[in-house]
């Protein structure tokens, strides 16, 4: 792919698996964490209407999840739960609370994150992107949480606008002037293109005697639909139809405050946002490569949760969660199954495909059994060690069930135990229960609750026993 993005911005310049390997260098690890992006939005798993061949390669080198499930449905517990290997019923942030002067609810200080995870382990930790788990100075801040190294947004919320006014700096903030409140969409300091040229960076600062853990949390494609002008818009402009969507203007008390912009072609933009995004991982990989370091690199890439219907997005035109139900906000499989890929040359068998069934919180134990595996699990982690499935080793341990909620919308819960999958529906005011067969029903098309009350009420048992109450986002 020929794509030239603005000038100087995007320019390139296991228990014994681990004890054989002691006396090597540590994996590093890179998780590149897309917003919104749905489980049918890259060609590798089923996408038709744009290509994205470097993550399509990254799925060929690597192995494809059809079953992994992001934390929750919304960004910041879906994070929560990545980070703190706690599912969205023990977790410490449960939903999108915003808090003055900008920022969300925070992480408590005692909480236990992937990044200490890794810090305890001798490496070198960054995050690019999106944080969203408590502002700076506070227990949330990233550096209070095992971040060495931030920049990006620090509020999800101010993450709404692609063109936004200031940038975090770890404690300093940025303030990007080009992007002055009158600015025309599409012209000035894009922030995607900022935090993905300190990202290459920090790559650029590495070597193969610091181990490293960059998280990188872009918000493409996130709900508002933008990109500067140049050749990737320019290629899709006239390709799609289009209905144009009018949205928060300069002047407006939600512009650049959660408001989405007016955009003529939302078809053609959010094509231009995931081709964007894959020429970011293709970027990424590309400097490791030339860094020397992919061959002892291990990539992620995932959604934290499925497609969203805000700004003018369509989902259902680009098929963004192929053939599942429901979208963001929703427990339904479209709003909860992502995409995951999983590269680490040498270790992960390239071209593979699993449909183990797993989800965020199952990061953490894996993660630490790679790279400190003496370490002991907390008492309080949901989550398996995905080394044997990955490895190809034997010996690989399975969920019992999976737990999910959601605060907003009267209050959502679900269950997946084997082929099962309970919701629970408004769960504050008129709730209800439905049941699928997910084996057979993946599209959650056929409520058979009547015809099986025993599952019904063996998930319904689960559901009541698997969380715990948090009086900061209280469920009921």
């Amino acid at each position: 792919m020929n794509c030239r993005i603005v000038a100087g911005v995007l320019s390139l310049g296991m228990g014994g698996l681990i004890a054989t390997q002691a006396q090597q260098t540590k994996p590093n690890v890179v998780f590149i964490l897309a917003d919104d992006l749905g489980y049918g939005d890259l060609g590798c798993y089923g996408q038709e209407k744009f290509d994205t061949p470097n993550i399509d390669q990254l799925a060929q080198e690597g192995m494809r999840f059809t079953q992994c499930y992001s934390g929750t449905t919304v960004s910041a517990p879906s994070r929560s739960c990545l980070l703190t290997g706690m599912h969205s019923g023990h977790t410490y942030i449960r939903g999108n609370i915003e808090l003055e002067p900008e920022g969300q609810f925070p992480l408590p200080a005692d909480a236990h994150t992937l990044f200490h995870t890794f810090k305890e382990a001798g490496y070198a930790t960054a995050a690019f992107g999106k944080w969203g788990l408590g502002f700076v100075g506070t227990t949330g801040d990233p550096k209070a949480q095992g971040c060495d190294t931030f920049y990006g947004y620090n509020c999800q919320l101010l993450a709404h606008s692609y063109y936004p006014d200031h940038l975090w700096d770890n404690d300093q903030r940025v303030e990007l002037d080009d992007n002055v409140p009158n600015v025309q969409y599409g012209r000035g300091s894009y922030a995607p293109d900022l935090i993905h040229r300190r990202a290459l960076e920090f790559l650029d600062s590495m070597d193969s005697d610091q181990p490293f853990f960059m998280w990188y949390p872009t918000t493409l494609p996130h709900a508002e639909l933008i990109v500067p002008e140049d050749s990737i818009i320019e290629r899709y402009r006239g390709k799609f139809p289009e209905v144009a969507y009018s949205g928060a203007e300069p002047g407006s008390a939600t512009f650049r405050k959660g408001g989405y912009c007016t955009q003529l072609y939302p078809h053609a933009t959010f094509a231009a946002m995931v081709t964007r995004l894959d020429v970011y991982v293709g970027q990424i990989v590309a400097k490791l490569k030339e860094r020397g370091l992919y061959d002892n690199t291990i990539i992620i890439f995932a959604s934290d949760n499925g497609p969203h219907l805000e700004g003018g997005a369509d989902p259902d035109f680009f098929n963004s969660n192929g053939i599942y139900r429901g979208y963001k906000r929703d427990l339904y499989e479209g709003g909860i199954r992502v995409p995951m890929i999983v590269a680490w040359p040498g270790h992960v068998q390239a071209g593979t495909a699993t449909d183990f069934m797993c989800a965020f919180w199952d990061l953490m134990p894996t993660m630490r059994q790679i790279v400190n595996p003496r370490a002991k699990q907390p008492v309080n982690e949901d989550g398996i060690s995905l080394l044997p499935l990955l490895t190809g080793r034997k010996g690989q341990q399975e969920h019992d069930y999976l737990y999910f909620e959601f605060q907003e919308m009267n209050g959502r819960q679900a269950v997946r135990k084997g082929q099962w999958k309970l919701l629970h529906i408004d769960v504050r005011k008129n709730p209800h229960y439905e049941l699928y067969n997910i084996a057979a029903d993946p599209s959650e098309r056929h409520n058979v609750i009547d015809l099986h009350p025993e599952i019904a009420q063996e998930l319904k048992a689960i559901m009541q026993s698997a969380r715990i109450d948090n009086p900061d986002f209280p469920l009921f």
